[in-house]
């Protein structure tokens, strides 16, 4: 369900938005802040698949020592399709036409083995402080990730409950969510949840990447 992080005693932590297959987009945010693979880390909050055409290269991305990602709903969407759980007409319409020009039993097993490295959840120890990831919908409290059944899975890649009604309860038991999932123009926070999904796929859209320091800076001039 959830994997932890102690501090990084050697780099950087980062975050970034849904990547939807736009492998240079990633590159190009990695090259500006001179991001080292060997030192500092990239948490990413899921979908690194479907509706981009290097959805393939992306999602082995899920192997990289220096990347920490979650499962998204684009990934389960993929999975379902191809394991005869969902549609794969919903999965297409969705994006997954990527899938067409690949073999697609090679799609299947790179899926299921990037899965098991893709948890529903994360937790980043930053400057004594915590910060959570998943890919759309946060408990009320963090404790409850560890407690989560099947249906509340579903909540966690799908659910939009919290921005459509601009819920700003704070989330307990952690100190700041970083979520995506649902477009926003600029990364937003909703309480202590920060969502930066910027529509990396869209035209003229955006790959949002921030630093885990400027997450809790930007918390804490919040609740401060």
């Amino acid at each position: 369900m959830i994997e932890r992080h102690s501090e990084n005693a050697e780099g950087r932590d980062y975050f970034v938005g849904d990547i939807h297959g736009q492998l240079r987009l990633l590159e190009e945010a990695l090259a500006r802040i001179e991001f080292d693979k060997k030192r500092d880390r990239l948490f990413c909050v899921g979908d690194l698949i479907d509706r981009g055409s290097d959805s393939f290269d992306c999602l082995s991305l899920a192997f990289e020592p220096w990347f920490y990602g979650v499962r998204g709903n684009h990934e389960m969407l993929a999975y379902d399709a191809l394991n005869g759980d969902g549609s794969t007409d919903l999965w297409m319409i969705n994006g997954g036409t990527w899938a067409l020009s690949q073999n697609m039993a090679e799609v299947k097993q790179i899926l299921g083995e990037a899965l098991r490295y893709l948890p529903y959840a994360r937790e980043v120890e930053l400057s004594g402080k915590r910060i959570g990831m998943v890919h759309a919908e946060p408990p009320g409290d963090w404790s409850l990730i560890e407690l989560a059944g099947h249906a509340y899975k579903q909540e966690l890649v799908w659910g939009r409950s919290r921005i459509k009604s601009q819920d700003q309860t704070p989330v307990a038991g952690i100190d700041a969510v970083v979520v995506g999932h649902t477009i926003v123009a600029e990364p937003a926070w909703l309480g202590n949840v920060l969502f930066l999904d910027t529509g990396a796929f869209l035209p003229g859209g955006k790959l949002s990447l921030i630093a885990g320091r400027e997450v809790l800076a930007w918390q804490q001039r919040r609740a401060g």
